[in-house]
């Protein structure tokens, strides 16, 4: 069995040298085939020579640059593509997914799953909030979407060929990999870790950007929060209609005035501020769809080691994607890719 291990990196400098140690060692330890991709996703700190080079010392290394930063489920989509190893495993590249826990990862897929998640332990190596953060946003997805993701599992995973062809063969652009993978419902299971601490630079995911993730995933798979607006939108109107009915009581079986503005203004503020919810909810669900009718490529790529020992083949072009015409049912375009001597990036067969 071949093993490809896919590699987000941005930024990762400072952990480049470390990572191409100790994944080369874990692999090595396995005593079969293995390629790892590593994915500059537009780091300008001299990420991309570090790999660049490692690949040119190493065939089993193959670097892959993107044209700009993406982000990362996208970068990771980008391995997934080029990976073609008949398993695939994916990983961050700041360390703190350890790449000696590789071989448990592979032993546990041995024994029939499709999918085994490398699920942080308790010792985690976090501060307080991230990780009760995760915490609570991994139960909020559980009971919205009921995909039951196991707590503490990242993007650290083992995965077959078969899971890895169902992923690239979903279009959409908001990814969120890890329900994706659960969705698919292949058998799956859970070994645990120890995360370790960053081997080096920062984390670049900032409260705003797990936010967006965090709304990303929900809105990806659950249609609940419309309902929710749906019957806001309800209970509201049947307090509006109980109190036109009190009113109505008040003034014609009563002696008694109602006070002045207040009331109103009030009633007024608290449903101006419930429609607007309404619509910005919807509005997250339009603007997804927005995105999806534009089709556009997930990533493009600049550069590509392996581009040197494919010179006779079409490298504007994904070459596992069959050819759309108009008038035939459009296969998803994930990829986009091009190349360096190209005076401009374009999209690969996605006319």
């Amino acid at each position: 069995m071949t093993l490809s291990v896919v590699v987000p990196l941005y930024q990762e400098a400072a952990v480049a040298p470390e990572l191409i140690s100790r994944l080369t060692s874990a692999l090595d330890s396995l005593g079969s085939p293995w390629e790892a991709i590593l994915v500059d996703d537009g780091s300008t700190d001299g990420t991309w020579e570090l790999i660049r080079d490692a690949a040119e010392r190493d065939e089993r290394f193959r670097a892959m640059r993107l044209t700009r930063n993406f982000g990362h489920q996208a970068a990771l989509t980008a391995g997934l593509w080029a990976a073609e190893g008949d398993a695939v495993i994916t990983m961050d590249g700041d360390l703190q997914h350890p790449p000696e826990v590789i071989p448990a990862l592979v032993e546990k897929g041995r024994e029939g799953f499709d999918v085994v998640y490398a699920a942080r332990s308790e010792e985690d190596s976090e501060g307080w909030f991230k990780v009760h953060s995760a915490r609570a946003f991994y139960w909020l997805l559980n009971h919205l979407a009921s995909l039951d993701l196991p707590p503490g599992a990242g993007d650290f995973r083992y995965m077959s060929r078969r899971v890895v062809q169902a992923l690239i063969a979903m279009p959409e652009r908001s990814r969120f990999l890890r329900g994706m993978t659960r969705w698919t419902g292949y058998s799956q299971a859970v070994v645990e870790y120890d995360r370790e601490r960053r081997a080096g630079g920062g984390s670049k995911y900032s409260l705003r950007r797990m936010t967006k993730f965090a709304f990303d995933a929900i809105v990806s798979f659950s249609a609940l929060p419309l309902r929710i607006a749906s019957v806001l939108g309800m209970a509201f109107s049947l307090l509006g209609l109980l109190y036109l009915l009190y009113v109505v009581y008040v003034r014609l079986f009563t002696d008694h005035a109602l006070a002045g503005w207040t009331s109103v203004i009030v009633a007024v503020l608290i449903l101006g501020g419930v429609q607007l919810a309404c619509l910005g909810i919807m509005g997250q669900y339009l603007g997804r769809m927005y995105e999806e009718v534009k089709g556009r490529p997930l990533f493009l790529i600049l550069e590509d080691t392996k581009d040197s020992h494919d010179q006779g083949q079409d490298r504007g072009q994904d070459r596992r994607q069959p050819r759309w015409q108009p008038g035939q049912q459009r296969e998803p375009a994930p990829a986009g890719v091009a190349t360096v001597s190209e005076s401009a990036a374009h999209r690969p067969d996605d006319h």
